[in-house]
């Protein structure tokens, strides 16, 4: 199945403590259907100190549910994707504008 939301798209997120923040989706796992959002549904993790790294109370970015994202389209707000066949590829297309995401 095509992918709706993909990494490096704008996403807006709809419900829980960060609703109506923005951010950038740095990964995602569709096995899982979650995504994780660069600095937001962040939580403290404790990490031991190594040779390496310094240790402590360190913040992450923690997965949302993909359901709970919504893509933003150029005009800024939420939009649902949907797709079109164009000159035989298959693209992804904004529901509120019609404009293609990616080109």
């Amino acid at each position: 199945m095509a992918a709706k939301l993909r990494s490096g798209d704008k996403v807006v997120i709809l419900t829980g403590k960060d609703k109506g923040k923005e951010g950038t989706i740095s990964s995602i796992d569709p096995k899982a259907g979650k995504a994780v959002v660069d600095g937001l549904n962040m939580a403290i993790r404790h990490t031991r100190q190594s040779q390496t790294a310094q240790g402590g109370r360190l913040p992450k970015a923690m997965p949302i549910q993909l359901s709970n994202l919504a893509l933003l389209d150029a005009n800024g707000k939420a939009t649902r994707v949907g797709f079109k066949v164009e000159d035989g590829k298959k693209v992804r297309v904004a529901k509120t504008t019609g404009d293609v995401i990616d080109a």
